[in-house]
Parts: structure tokens; C-alpha cells; sequence
């Protein structure tokens, strides 16, 4: 799946969560401080669930939650290709060792979550009101972004040319949407330049987990 299209008028809150990487205890603090509702409320994720922090499996086993989205960040897609294709060593070597140490129904947990990854799109499409919000891991590699148009996966999943152009000065709107929400990069704090939103804010670092509240 490449696009997935979200209606906001079925939920009364949306928010949008930066890269996790296994910090769930962070993201269940933020959620407890916005009084966050599951049976009323949705949260999006910008990828990159797993790897580097403590919680993988705990964060991998959101994907089985109905108020949670996520779209696949390149750590999913290097789980994908670890366990698929054999290609264990850049996994491991970014943080995908947690997963050869799982044991039993660990292990068993892990391996259909698997399923679920292969499930998530590279773009969340998110219809509010009054605006259209667009969901990318890494970036979204065109100028003009329309629904269903054929884009380089790993470009969505893997690139820093925007971000590293908007850090440098330089850059551009993204036309056909209104808002772009993207995550890969750890950042000191929020980047916001033009309609691109910059939210990995380094949680497994030790710095801030960001979530934004889009309706």
C-alpha cells in the first residue's frame, strides 16, 4: 500500500507523533497528558516505531490498536528487508538487534507483527474540514503532491535532500496539500518552513517526544 485515506470527521481529535523508536513510555505520558480518548481520538505516526530504544515490541504492537496509524519509516522497511531477504547486518547495525534477542511468545509476538508492516503505506492522506494534511516518513519527493501519484519509495522513506536544503536556507512549497508532517531527521526542535513540518525532536535521544494536534 502505497496511499491511505483517512476521513478526519470519524474521530474528534487527531494528532500527529514523531519518530518513536521505542520510547513508549514517553508516548503513553504524552497521550495521558492530553487526556487522549482511543475510542474517540486517532494518533498518526511518521514511522519509525522500532529500533535504538528500549520498547520495540511495545511500539511495533500499536500497529494492532484502531486508534493508531503509522506510515513505514526506513527502520520498518530494514525489518522488512532483514526478515524477508536475508539483509541482517544494516538492520542490526541501526538498532535491530532487540529483535534477535526476543525468545518464545516474544518472538512469535514480533514475527506477526511482521504482517502488520507490510500493511503500512508510505503516505497517510488525512481529509480535515477545512485542509488536507499529508503523513511521509523521510519526505515527500516531488514539488506537487497529488493522490495516487507514483513516487520513489525510497525517497519517502530515506531522503534528507528537503530538510537538509531547509536547514541550509533554501527550499519550497509543496503544492497540492496543505500541510506536509515528516519525521527521519532528529532535530533540536520542530522545523516549520514553508507548509513542511519537521517533528523528530531526538525522543531516543533523551530529548522531547513532539505531538502535534492537527484537529
Amino acid at each position: 500500500m502505497v496511499y491511505q485515506y483517512l476521513q478526519g470527521e470519524h474521530w474528534r481529535h487527531i494528532y500527529i507523533v514523531g519518530d518513536l523508536h521505542g520510547c513508549r513510555h514517553l508516548l503513553d505520558e504524552q497521550l495521558q497528558a492530553h487526556h487522549f480518548d482511543g475510542e474517540k481520538d486517532l494518533l498518526v505516526a511518521v514511522g519509525d516505531l522500532i529500533d535504538r530504544g528500549p520498547e520495540s515490541l511495545s511500539c511495533l504492537a500499536l500497529l494492532q490498536q484502531d486508534w493508531f496509524r503509522s506510515v513505514r519509516g526506513n527502520h520498518e522497511d530494514m525489518m522488512l528487508n532483514a526478515l524477508t531477504r536475508g539483509e541482517h547486518d544494516l538492520w542490526k547495525l541501526n538498532g535491530g538487534e532487540w529483535f534477535y534477542r526476543l525468545k518464545g511468545a516474544e518472538m512469535i509476538s514480533a514475527k506477526h507483527l511482521l504482517l502488520r508492516c507490510r500493511e503500512m503505506p508510505l503516505i497517510i492522506h488525512i481529509a480535515l474540514e477545512k485542509r488536507i494534511v499529508v503523513v511521509a516518513h523521510a519526505d515527500y519527493p516531488a514539488s506537487h503532491y497529488a493522490w495516487g501519484q507514483v513516487i520513489d519509495p525510497q525517497g519517502v522513506m530515506w531522503s534528507r535532500h528537503r530538510i537538509n536544503r531547509l536547514q541550509q536556507g533554501t527550499g519550497e512549497i509543496i503544492s497540492g496539500a496543505d500541510d506536509f508532517y515528516f519525521g527521519h531527521t532528529p532535530l533540536q526542535q520542530v522545523i516549520h518552513a514553508f507548509n513542511q513540518y519537521f517533528i523528530d525532536t531526538g525522543a531516543v535521544f533523551g530529548h522531547q517526544l513532539t505531538l502535534v494536534q492537527i484537529q
